[in-house]
């Protein structure tokens, strides 16, 4: 007897699960279909990270470097599986373990104490921005969406990212690692579907503190701007990430980008 394959079913990754979309709607690219999300699974996601924000932030740095380090692991387990070209892969597990060790390095970098001509003690300390939006390029589809993830999360961020609409599927591929790896639930979603449409609904929330954009389209970088400045959302726009290096040359560029830095004095010699 011949036996039927059993064909792979795609589905949203958000507060840890996998979920349809809301809408029942779906699009298809390789014979696969993949679930076209809507604007309420934005708010699903965005729900989900906010709640997820507190406890990752709450972590330790050397903590937080553990779990990167365990989701390169998870990824790299996987890199037959993943439609992606297998140098592709390397890099993004490499960029993941870059970021890894950026983490406890981000306090004696960015922070620190600062000269001040009165008798007080000023020092700095870097926090996350909170949650992050990121809308991923087309290509490359998986190094250039982990180029983004890796620095936020890195910083203590939780994030929601907009897939690449042309090559959905490495991302949700990313989705299964992450699934068997050590990230907390919530602390990365990943949403599928027509890029506009979700790009939008994302910069447009006002429980998200900053959005990272490289689909390098003008018009959608334009109106993200627009709508980020009605709640004084931080933005970044930049090209994607083609390389290894591209992603970790400016590290500390894409660090800043998603640390806010906590600035405190203390009176002294009184």
């Amino acid at each position: 007897m011949t036996r039927l394959q059993v064909r792979k079913t795609y589905k949203l990754w958000i507060g840890g699960a996998f979920v349809r979309s809301e809408s029942g709607r779906y699009d298809e690219t390789g014979g696969f279909n993949y679930p076209r999300g809507s604007r309420k699974d934005i708010r699903d996601a965005v729900a989900a990270a906010r709640k997820a924000a507190g406890p990752w932030a709450a972590r330790t740095a050397y903590n937080r470097g553990q779990i990167l380090y365990r989701a390169a692991e998870a990824l790299e387990s996987r890199a037959d599986t993943i439609g992606v070209p297998r140098h592709e892969v390397d890099q993004a597990v490499d960029v993941l373990l870059h970021y890894a060790g950026w983490t406890d390095k981000l306090q004696p970098v960015l922070g620190g104490i600062n000269p001040v001509a009165a008798p007080f003690l000023s020092f700095s300390l870097p926090e996350p921005t909170g949650v992050v939006g990121i809308v991923a390029p087309d290509a490359p589809p998986l190094l250039g969406l982990v180029a983004e993830l890796s620095p936020a999360l890195a910083g203590g961020n939780v994030c929601v990212a907009v897939l690449s609409e042309n090559h959905p599927l490495p991302g949700l591929d990313l989705a299964e690692a992450l699934g068997v790896s050590d990230v907390p639930a919530g602390v990365v979603n990943l949403v599928s579907g027509r890029r506009h449409e979700l790009a939008t609904a994302l910069a447009a929330h006002r429980d998200l503190n900053a959005i990272v954009d490289t689909a390098g389209d003008p018009d959608l970088a334009t109106e993200l701007d627009k709508l980020a400045a009605e709640t004084i959302k931080r933005t970044r726009h930049g090209p994607a990430a083609t390389t290894y290096e591209a992603a970790t040359d400016d590290a500390l560029e894409r660090l800043e980008a998603v640390t806010e830095l906590k600035t405190a004095w203390h009176p002294v010699g009184a």
